[in-house]
Protein backbone atom coordinates (compact mmCIF):
# COMPACT_ATOMS: atom_id res chain seq x y z
CA UNK A 1 0.00 0.00 0.00
CA UNK A 2 1.39 3.42 -0.91
CA UNK A 3 1.66 6.12 1.69
CA UNK A 4 -0.62 9.13 1.55
CA UNK A 5 1.05 12.52 1.82
CA UNK A 6 -0.33 15.55 3.60
CA UNK A 7 1.28 18.77 2.32
CA UNK A 8 1.28 22.06 4.24
CA UNK A 9 2.96 25.13 2.78
CA UNK A 10 4.16 28.24 4.61
CA UNK A 11 4.38 31.39 2.50
CA UNK A 12 6.14 34.39 4.10
CA UNK A 13 5.45 37.66 2.30
CA UNK A 14 7.55 40.75 2.96
CA UNK A 15 6.19 44.17 2.05
CA UNK A 16 2.64 42.80 1.70
CA UNK A 17 1.22 45.90 0.03
CA UNK A 18 3.53 45.49 -2.96
CA UNK A 19 3.83 41.70 -3.25
CA UNK A 20 0.40 40.33 -2.30
CA UNK A 21 -1.23 40.99 -5.70
CA UNK A 22 1.28 38.63 -7.39
CA UNK A 23 0.83 36.04 -4.64
CA UNK A 24 -2.97 36.27 -4.87
CA UNK A 25 -2.80 35.73 -8.63
CA UNK A 26 -0.92 32.43 -8.12
CA UNK A 27 -3.27 31.33 -5.32
CA UNK A 28 -6.30 32.04 -7.50
CA UNK A 29 -4.83 29.97 -10.33
CA UNK A 30 -4.43 26.99 -7.97
CA UNK A 31 -7.48 27.66 -5.79
CA UNK A 32 -9.00 24.22 -6.35
CA UNK A 33 -5.86 22.64 -4.86
CA UNK A 34 -6.01 24.67 -1.63
CA UNK A 35 -8.07 22.94 1.05
CA UNK A 36 -7.34 25.39 3.90
CA UNK A 37 -5.84 28.89 3.85
CA UNK A 38 -4.88 30.80 6.99
CA UNK A 39 -3.38 34.29 6.89
CA UNK A 40 -1.36 35.63 9.81
CA UNK A 41 0.19 39.05 10.39
CA UNK A 42 0.93 41.28 13.34
CA UNK A 43 -1.80 43.87 13.87
CA UNK A 44 -3.30 46.03 16.63
CA UNK A 45 -5.00 49.45 16.90
CA UNK A 46 -1.80 51.33 16.04
CA UNK A 47 0.22 48.93 13.91
CA UNK A 48 -0.21 46.68 10.89
CA UNK A 49 2.84 44.63 9.97
CA UNK A 50 4.19 44.99 6.44
CA UNK A 51 4.94 41.26 6.47
CA UNK A 52 2.54 38.34 6.48
CA UNK A 53 2.45 34.57 6.67
CA UNK A 54 0.07 32.25 4.83
CA UNK A 55 -0.44 28.62 5.79
CA UNK A 56 -1.87 26.46 3.02
CA UNK A 57 -3.15 22.91 3.39
CA UNK A 58 -3.12 21.33 -0.04
CA UNK A 59 -5.45 18.78 -1.66
CA UNK A 60 -5.62 17.01 -4.99
CA UNK A 61 -2.82 16.10 -7.38
CA UNK A 62 0.66 16.85 -6.08
CA UNK A 63 1.77 18.02 -9.53
CA UNK A 64 -0.40 21.14 -9.18
CA UNK A 65 0.89 21.74 -5.64
CA UNK A 66 4.52 21.71 -6.73
CA UNK A 67 3.77 23.88 -9.78
CA UNK A 68 2.18 26.41 -7.43
CA UNK A 69 5.19 26.30 -5.09
CA UNK A 70 7.55 26.97 -8.02
CA UNK A 71 5.47 29.97 -9.12
CA UNK A 72 5.29 31.38 -5.58
CA UNK A 73 9.07 31.09 -5.20
CA UNK A 74 9.49 33.33 -8.26
CA UNK A 75 7.52 36.18 -6.67
CA UNK A 76 9.73 38.91 -5.25
CA UNK A 77 9.55 39.21 -1.46
CA UNK A 78 8.22 35.68 -0.97
CA UNK A 79 9.80 32.77 0.92
CA UNK A 80 8.15 29.35 0.68
CA UNK A 81 8.62 26.41 3.07
CA UNK A 82 7.00 23.01 2.68
CA UNK A 83 6.07 20.35 5.23
CA UNK A 84 5.22 16.89 3.93
CA UNK A 85 3.71 14.34 6.29
CA UNK A 86 3.59 10.76 5.08
CA UNK A 87 1.09 8.32 6.55
CA UNK A 88 -0.86 5.27 5.55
Amino acid sequence: MSKARHIVIGVHISDRVHHVPSVQSVLTEYGCSIKTRIGLHEVDEKYCSPNGLLLLEMAGPEKATFEMIDKLKKVEGVDVQTMIFEHE
